[in-house]
């Protein structure tokens, strides 16, 4: 499996998570485990004291008498891993079992009467003490110490054996989840691998768009993809269509060119009027081919600010004359549109009206709730008090090389261009008169 891949990583991050989780588990069931045999093995010695008890017998004159045979028989076993000491308080030892020569007893701490102190002695043995007070038929008090001990191998060797069968149902146990995870990463993943054999698909031709059916928090993505696919084919599509419409429009041109120029008489306004064209071709094309279309994947900008901008320049632009704009917008209006798209649809239609108007310009931006249109939650407005725009004219204009006055000045491409800039963006570009400046109206519609 590669390293890199999406399902290595998952699938280690799983192990490690797993692994320590088990890890943790094996050393608080070892630690309980412990406390449980060491519990158990103190509720035996307590019996073996007790025995003990029931055994001894006090003499007249006051000392212990054990008998020689107890029914405990690792008692009677040098060596057994069972030992007993009897000693009086402040004394020595007076009695220890057969299983106990040769050993050290245990040294009794300070304790109470008929208290039980269990504990871990210097020699590694589990050692349980018990004091005892023992009257005998004469009424004579002694203080006894009774103790039993257990090796403390005795409870390791448990442990051991529990820590032996544990590691081997915790390794199994981790080795199936492992591969249970294994399986369901695969599972989950496959949407991924689904969506990249799409795509795989596209690049080869075989696809056009990503159609499966693919799962809820993938469709998003699959929508964006398809969005960016489709933008990236329209542009290319019109980047070949603009070449050819291109070398397709300066053929008749160069062709008066050329007849021009093999004549004995060079006329200089043909000339001058084939470049003029070529150079309005040439221009047209360019712009039409820099429009970016729709991509609301890359972004969003303030078509409010960009309208400032815009009335800003158009003052300068159109300081000889006395235009009196008035602007009805919010503060900020996000929308999802390349900023050169939205200077050329709003630029080439301020431009118009500041040249066509009397001395005012109205410019609005509207939306989703204020907008009648179903579909659009962008409309931009613009209006002037010029002459306006016969109805039957507006598909004219929209035309390239197309103009309203042949006396102004430009190409009259400016109209075409933000025509088909719009159609790009799924957007509508209507005009007609407006009701409250008297002159032309242009409303531009964007989703």
């Amino acid at each position: 499996m590669n390293s890199k891949s999406l399902s290595f990583r998952l699938l280690v991050s799983a192990g490690v998570v797993l692994a320590s989780f088990f890890i943790l588990v094996a050393i608080v069931l070892e630690q309980g485990y412990r406390e449980s045999a060491e519990q158990t093995l103190r509720e035996n010695l307590k019996i073996q004291v007790y025995s003990l008890l029931s055994a001894a017998e006090l003499t007249r004159a006051g000392q212990i008498k054990m008998p020689k045979e107890l029914r405990e028989p690792r008692f009677s076993n040098p060596g057994s891993g069972l030992y007993a000491w009897i000693q009086p308080v402040d004394a020595d030892v007076v009695w220890f079992s057969p299983s106990a020569i040769g050993l050290n007893a245990s040294s009794a701490p300070d304790m109470d009467s008929g208290q039980f102190v269990f504990l871990l002695d210097e020699q590694g043995r589990y050692v349980l003490h018990y004091k005892v007070i023992w009257e005998n038929d004469r009424g004579k008090e002694r203080k006894y110490v009774f103790s039993v001990a257990e090796e403390s191998l005795f409870v390791a060797k448990q442990v051991d054996r529990f820590k032996t069968a544990l590691g081997s149902w915790l390794l199994a146990m981790g080795l199936i989840l492992i591969l249970i995870q294994f399986l369901v990463l695969r599972w989950g993943l496959s949407p991924l691998r689904l969506i990249v054999r799409d795509l795989e698909s596209i690049e080869r031709g075989e696809k056009s768009l990503l159609d499966g059916s693919y799962v809820t928090e993938l469709r998003g993505l699959a929508g964006n993809l398809n969005a960016l696919i489709s933008s990236e084919r329209a542009h290319l599509e019109r980047y070949r269509n603009t070449l050819a419409d291109l070398a397709h429009s300066l053929k008749t041109p160069l062709a008066i060119l050329r007849g021009s120029i093999d004549s004995l008489v060079l006329d200089k306004k043909t000339v001058h009027d084939q470049i003029s064209r070529m150079d309005e071709i040439v221009e047209y094309q360019l712009q039409r081919a820099a429009a970016k279309g729709e991509k609301k994947i890359t972004g969003t900008m303030d078509a409010a600010m960009g309208i400032d901008k815009i009335i800003a320049s158009m003052k300068k632009v159109h300081a000889d004359k006395p235009i009196v704009f008035e602007i009805k917008k919010p503060d900020k209006f996000k929308i999802y549109c390349e900023q050169g798209d939205f200077y050329e649809i709003a630029g080439n239609l301020i431009d118009n009206a500041c040249k066509w108007c009397d001395k005012k310009v109205k410019v609005s931006i509207l939306n989703k709730n204020q907008i009648k249109q179903d579909g659009f939650s962008f409309l931009l407005q613009i209006e002037d008090d010029g002459p306006g725009i016969p109805i039957d004219h507006l598909n004219d204009i929209l035309k390239r090389g197309v103009r309203a006055d042949q006396n102004t000045d430009g190409h009259g491409i400016g109209m075409a261009v933000v025509n088909e800039i719009i159609d790009l963006l799924g957007g509508q570009l209507l005009g007609d008169k407006s009701q409250s400046l008297g002159g032309m109206r242009w409303r531009v519609y964007l989703p």
